[in-house]
């Protein structure tokens, strides 16, 4: 199982934004792109569906930055997994858009469901302000 690079740039560009907002400037994307070693051409089409999500919005002002919409505590990583993919599927035959002649007769399908729903149920139970902590204690270490 792999995750797009969207999902993956989408929750680095997330976390560089609860380190960084303040209310009145934001963050701005050439930040984010610095902070998080991406492209900026890259980085808008993330900054687009975290924006179309309403994850984040710009502060006011002609240069003006991204700020979260809600608090990181209510923010969960499936909320921005989300944001740029359906939904999560271990394996195609998860996917609604699929449809297997096996389905009704496949104990393996059981299986895969039920780590399916695990991974749902992590990326669910994880806030950005569990990242937000992680990322603390990982500086306090490093200073």
């Amino acid at each position: 199982m792999k995750f797009s690079t969207k999902v993956r740039y989408g929750i680095r560009a997330m976390l560089e934004i609860a380190l960084n907002q303040s209310e009145d400037i934001g963050v701005f994307q050439k930040d984010i792109a610095i902070n998080q070693d991406l492209s900026v051409k890259y980085l808008d089409h993330i900054i687009h569906s975290l924006k179309v999500a309403r994850l984040i919005s710009n502060t006011s002002g002609r240069k003006s930055g991204y700020k979260l919409t809600r608090e990181p505590e209510n923010i969960s990583i499936l909320d921005i997994h989300n944001a740029f993919e359906p939904g999560i599927c271990v394996i195609d035959c998860m996917s609604d858009a699929v449809k297997c002649s096996r389905s009704h007769h496949c104990a393996a399908k059981g299986f895969w469901g039920g780590l399916n729903n695990l991974v749902i149920k992590y990326f669910a139970s994880k806030t950005l302000q569990d990242l937000l902590d992680d990322q603390s204690l990982i500086d306090d270490q490093v200073n």
